[in-house]
């Protein structure tokens, strides 16, 4: 019985498999899996062209045999089987596949297809077993081969008496270590549960003689154990049957199988591409946000398959950051797999394929939104931030991408309403759209700055969230109709009304250089204002930076500090302008007083913080005096 070494680049490869491609140990299950479906495939193949072969499917099974006194564990398919050449082709060369072999030479057809494509799964054994034995006989062999390794040193390959078409693969499973233990790929429970991980889908039943519990006959509370052969796979995966053939409760079931989440999704979005590039896609849209969504701990991305093997339980590529709540699974035909198949290409397949998803979400969120309002703003109230950032983000990429699915609380409607529908109740005096800042819509309701808007009828939105205004800052315009803060130093009001405040401004030029004196570089400018009817004072700004921008920032843990240009709007009407006109006449002090108890009065309206807490309250009992 000679031994067989394994070529160089190959002994490299095999150390490679087994301490670096693969990142799970419990991955060689799966592999040696998927070369049993392979096997059982190329007789269904070979069956189509020879008339004296006929294939009948319940004949083909894959069964698991764990025997914990012997550490093996066995795996069997009644495949097509190797012939030596086979095996020295398959086996003796690593990384040389019978299966991309055999998909290169026939044309793939009737929705089965080769799942192996570079025949280093095989050597994953190695991860878990100190020595592979494979004992096979092929369907066109009189003879059968034991083809045995304990690694890289080399292999053997000696004739057996073997009757059945088929493989059978024993591992010798390894003594456990400090950090591994190897005894848990032996325990029934551990590979029910990788089987159903990994392999659920495979087409052919994956069966194991179970030990259960059972009743005992003939008595009541007596239990015995009894061995009985399951099937562990479901084989149909739900994505290759019809959609019409499926009801809600059964996407729902699916949804919540999978531990998507333990929510009821809002919507299912199936997916079955025959083009050119094959897929089947099955997504959601939860309704409620994962409790680490808006944290680094969350990762985004969708259950990948090929050919309905799980590759990657979270293939990031596959959906935007703005999308990542969607939850669900991608299983195709024809993406590339690099080495081992949990090595995904960034190739060109794999972007139509986002590309198309990317498309179905957008369309299906503005389905919600359109038909099941109540539905969408569930859905927005838990996910809308992130469609915010998706705006912001990218310096404004997706931005006409997203703007119809955005929803803001209106000031008029009370409630919350998108920008199409703002737009179209807007009179046709009105040269913007108008927005206000703050921590709640309560807030925003009382500040003084809205006054002058909506005495003109003019819808606001109320901008809660701190991505908002960043959001709309990126977003510029919506309908060629530009966003304006009620907080910006220009309104877009009338002429005439813009001459009177200016107006109003030189009158009082002198008193609002003094104020202006006395705050120095707190403010960039001291005037009247026209926005305020009943409330003494506010806070406008110049700039680009509004005044929510510069809290939001300077709230930060970066401690990055910028600032708004400031402008204190004084209404001229107000009986406190009196008292400020009679201080400049005739007590400066006072008039000094007054215009730091205003100034702070308006940070305080802004939700700005105050810069001396305790000269403020001084100023307060100073005029209590």
């Amino acid at each position: 019985m000679a031994k067989h070494e394994f070529k160089a680049e190959s002994q490299k490869l095999l150390d490679m498999v087994i301490h670096s491609i693969y990142s799970q140990r419990e991955i060689f299950l799966r592999e040696l899996i998927s070369n049993a479906s392979d096997a059982i495939d190329k007789i269904y193949y070979k069956a189509l062209t020879d008339d004296a072969l006929t294939f009948d499917q319940s004949n083909y099974y894959i069964k698991l045999i764990p025997n914990k006194e012997k550490r093996t564990l066995t795996v069997v398919d009644t495949g097509i089987g190797m012939t030596k050449e086979e095996l020295e082709d398959n086996l003796g060369v690593i990384a040389k596949s019978g299966s991309h072999t055999f998909k290169s030479e026939n044309e793939i057809k009737d929705g089965h297809d080769i799942i192996g494509q570079f025949g280093v799964g095989f050597y994953a054994a190695f991860m878990v077993a100190d020595k592979v034995t494979v004992l096979t006989k092929s369907i066109d062999s009189e003879e059968g081969y034991q083809w045995v390794s304990q690694g890289s040193d080399g292999y053997t390959i000696t004739p057996i008496d073997r009757e059945e078409v088929g493989t059978e693969i024993i591992l010798e499973i390894k003594e456990n270590e400090e950090e591994d233990n190897y005894d848990t790929f032996l325990e029934e429970a551990t590979l029910k549960q990788i089987v159903k991980k990994y392999s659920d889908f495979i087409r052919y039943p994956i069966k194991m003689d179970v030990t259960e519990s059972k009743l005992k006959e003939g008595t009541e509370d007596e239990y015995e154990d009894v061995i009985e052969e399951q099937t562990l796979n479901t084989m149909v995966p739900i994505w290759k049957k019809n959609k019409s053939e499926l009801t809600d409760e059964e996407y729902t079931n699916f949804y919540q199988e999978k531990r998507y989440g333990f929510d009821q999704p809002l919507r299912h979005i199936h997916i079955n591409v025959d083009g050119a590039v094959r897929y089947n896609a099955i997504l959601f849209i939860p309704e409620q946000t994962p409790f680490n969504y808006y944290s680094r701990e969350y990762e985004k991305g969708l259950e990948l398959y090929s050919n309905g093997v799980l590759i990657m339980e979270k293939c990031a590529d596959l959906l935007p950051d703005y999308f990542s709540f969607v939850k669900g699974m991608v299983d195709s035909e024809d993406l590339s797999l690099n080495i081992s198949r949990e090595m995904l290409q960034h190739d060109r397949q794999l972007k139509i394929i986002a590309k198309n998803i990317h498309k179905k979400i957008k369309q299906q969120l503005l389905s919600l939104l359109r038909d099941e309002r109540e539905k969408y703003e569930t859905f927005f109230k838990a996910f809308g931030q992130q469609i915010k950032f998706g705006v912001y983000s990218d310096f404004g990429q997706h931005k006409e991408e997203l703007q119809d699915l955005l929803l803001f609380y209106s000031s008029t409607e009370k409630k919350l309403v998108t920008l199409e529908e703002y737009v179209s109740r807007m009179p046709e005096d009105q040269k913007y759209i108008y927005y206000a800042s703050g921590d709640s819509n309560e807030r925003i309701e009382k500040l003084p700055q809205t006054e002058i808007v909506a005495d003109k009828g003019y819808e606001i939105l109320y901008f809660t969230d701190e991505v908002d205004e960043f959001a709309i800052k990126m977003l510029m315009q919506y309908q060629d109709k530009e966003f304006r803060s009620v907080s910006s130093g220009d309104l877009g009001i009338e002429a005439d009304e813009k001459e009177e405040e200016k107006e109003e401004t030189e009158s009082h030029n002198e008193l609002f250089t003094a104020m202006k004196e006395v705050l120095g570089d707190k403010v960039k400018d001291v005037r009247a204002s026209k926005r305020l009817k009943s409330h003494p004072v506010v806070l406008s700004a110049d700039g680009d930076i509004s005044l929510e921008m510069e809290k939001i920032i300077n709230a930060m843990p970066d401690n990055q500090q910028i600032q708004a240009d400031k402008v204190l709007e004084i209404n001229v009407d107000h009986s406190i302008f009196k008292a400020l006109e009679a201080a400049q006449g005739n007590d400066q002090d006072k008039l000094a007083l007054y215009t730091n108890l205003l100034y702070n009065q308006a940070l305080l309206i802004e939700g700005l913080p105050i810069e001396d807490p305790v000269a403020f309250t001084n100023d307060m009992s100073k005029i209590m005096v």
